[in-house]
């Protein structure tokens, strides 16, 4: 489950980060990026473990409010699964059209 939930708040995080705050910023690239621990972002800015938990606990909130609204990540990885399933149908059915297979495969490039 940890796994999961940090994989899911960096894909909020890469989509919604603009929108965030300058501290909500770097306590989260901090804890979920770098995998710093709450002790060592409370002692880099001189602020207790409990000030960070709350801030990071808060962004958190506020990611998935975003994603609730917007729907960035969501819509990403459906057209990630469509595009993955294009170039699969394309490889096994029109393996010798070669401007197909590049025409897909810039598609899946756009996703980066």
């Amino acid at each position: 489950m940890a796994i999961e939930k940090t994989n899911r708040i960096n894909a909020l995080f890469e989509f919604y980060e603009p929108l965030l705050t300058s501290k909500q910023t770097e306590y989260i690239a901090l804890y979920y990026r770098n995998d710093y621990s709450l002790g060592e972002i409370a002692e880099n800015y001189h602020i207790s473990r409990q000030a960070v938990y709350d801030n990071i606990k808060r962004t958190e909130v506020i990611l998935e409010a975003y994603e609730k609204k917007l729907h960035l990540l969501q819509q990403f990885q459906l057209q990630s699964k469509q595009t993955d399933e294009l170039l699969i149908y394309v490889e096994k059915h029109y393996p010798q059209d070669h401007t197909l297979l590049k025409l897909v495969k810039k598609l899946e490039q756009l996703e980066e």
